[in-house]
């Protein structure tokens, strides 16, 4: 008897901070789930009571968290998008690099793995669905594209300043620089299991394309050697 008290305290003295912790993760867990079912199903199916169920949760918790799905949606961008978003923008507005060393390198890896990476999958849902919802699309606008825009026109600026670019009109339209990011994306989803295409070397040949038209003449002959 004794010693199946002393069995029952302990689970009892083990078992309340492994709770305690299982609480503190739960909004992760949450989240994590709600990424998967809005990536396999979109916005429009996905039910908090399928999160719960996926995250393993009572059907009622994800609310207790989440007032509504377009919060929950908000929280998968804030967790799985914005922050590698953020520290490439970051890298962007603090590298030694050369603006053009930057696009060749560190961005060019950025948007080859984005496209081939589940988080494309957040881009794919609101083209199919952002336009039934326009507080998703504002949301990510703001907290991604807006930000990103910002970051690649300092990064076009600091070319120009330094005398690597001439002035064009990609300070204007920095959006060319990941534009054929979104054709990739498309392409996967849609005809990539009829005809093949490689769109690592799309991104890279574009990202030459546009530094071959925006190279200031001092440096064409030393990209050419």
């Amino acid at each position: 008897m004794a010693q199946r008290s002393l069995r029952t305290q302990s689970a009892k003295v083990g078992g309340a901070p492994r709770r305690r912790e299982r609480r503190d993760t739960r909004p992760q867990e949450i989240v994590a789930a709600a990424f998967e079912e809005f990536a396999a199903k979109g916005f429009a199916a996905t039910r908090l009571e399928d999160v719960a169920a996926r995250a393993r949760v009572s059907k009622g918790l994800p609310y207790l968290y989440f007032e509504t799905k377009e919060e929950l949606f908000k929280a998968v961008v804030k967790s799985v998008i914005t922050p590698h978003f953020d520290a490439l923008r970051e890298q962007m507005e603090t590298t030694d690099m050369s603006s053009e060393g930057f696009l060749k390198g560190p961005f060019l890896a950025f948007i080859q793995e984005l496209v081939g990476s589940r988080r494309a999958l957040i881009a794919r849902l609101l083209i199919a669905e952002g336009h039934k919802h326009p507080e998703l699309t504002a949301f990510y606008c703001d907290r991604v594209i807006a930000k990103g825009i910002e970051a690649m026109t300092g990064l076009i600026e600091r070319g120009i300043a330094s005398g690597e670019f001439r002035p064009t009109a990609l300070r204007d339209y920095p959006q060319l620089l990941i534009a054929p990011v979104l054709l990739a994306v498309l392409w996967r989803a849609l005809f990539e299991r009829h005809r093949h295409l490689d769109t690592d070397g799309l991104l890279k040949t574009h990202i030459d394309l546009i530094l071959d038209a925006i190279r200031a003449p001092a440096n064409q002959e030393g990209a050419a050697s």
